[in-house]
């Protein structure tokens, strides 16, 4: 069988414009709220499958899976605002009453909030930590872009709180595995201005012999 011609699509996969013009769309229109301005409702269970489900699709060398994904229900919220107070003292043995409800209170926020976590090491030495970290991020995408179809506002949040003991203690991480951020989705209370983003020319460079 001749080879498709150069430039052609590959079999099974005829271009469309639409279809590309709804992937930029929804790229270029994505944006960061943070959990304190998402409020319910948040996703369905429906919903929530489809946000996991494109995780799936991120690139996984070797298919190790080296990520997973855990759910923060309503109800163990106050185990968690207990371990980002537990997390301060860690930190700071002088914070002060306030600052630790502050702390707790984060746990409360956003409607659905799932922790991710790296699983850097195991029986495949040949996958370096770099590349486990690429695809988690790239399965993190995915699913802030189809949060973002689904018509929610989402952000990945951080801190110091994630390298602590108690943290991890909560969410039983294994010794080679590192919890990168959580995930939070709900309904945005109102319009985010879109932020300028950096040109294509000030991240791209061409290698010169």
């Amino acid at each position: 069988m001749a080879d498709p011609a150069e430039g052609s699509a590959p079999a099974g996969r005829a271009r469309s414009p639409e279809l590309a013009e709804l992937a930029q769309t929804l790229i270029h229109t994505r944006q960061t709220l943070l959990p304190k301005r998402l409020f319910a409702p948040g996703p369905s269970a429906a919903q929530l499958r489809q946000m996991l489900a494109a995780a799936a699709h991120a690139p996984d060398h070797h298919e190790l899976l080296p990520w997973r994904f855990i759910l923060v229900p309503e109800s163990a919220r106050g185990a968690l605002g207990q371990a980002f107070a537990a997390a301060l003292r860690e930190r700071d043995a002088q914070a002060t009453p306030e600052q630790l409800a502050q702390a707790s209170e984060k746990a409360h926020r956003a409607p659905l909030v799932l922790l991710a976590v790296a699983r850097l090491h195991d029986a495949d030495p040949d996958i370096e930590p770099h590349e486990r970290l690429v695809s988690a991020g790239c399965a993190l995408q995915n699913m802030l872009l189809v949060a973002h179809a689904q018509g929610f506002g989402a952000s990945l949040t951080s801190g110091k709180a994630l390298a602590s003991q108690a943290l991890r203690g909560l969410f039983a991480l294994g010794p080679h595995e590192q919890a990168l951020c959580f995930v939070n989705v709900g309904t945005p209370d109102r319009a985010k201005p879109i932020r300028q983003r950096p040109r294509v020319e000030q991240y791209v460079s061409e290698l010169t012999l």
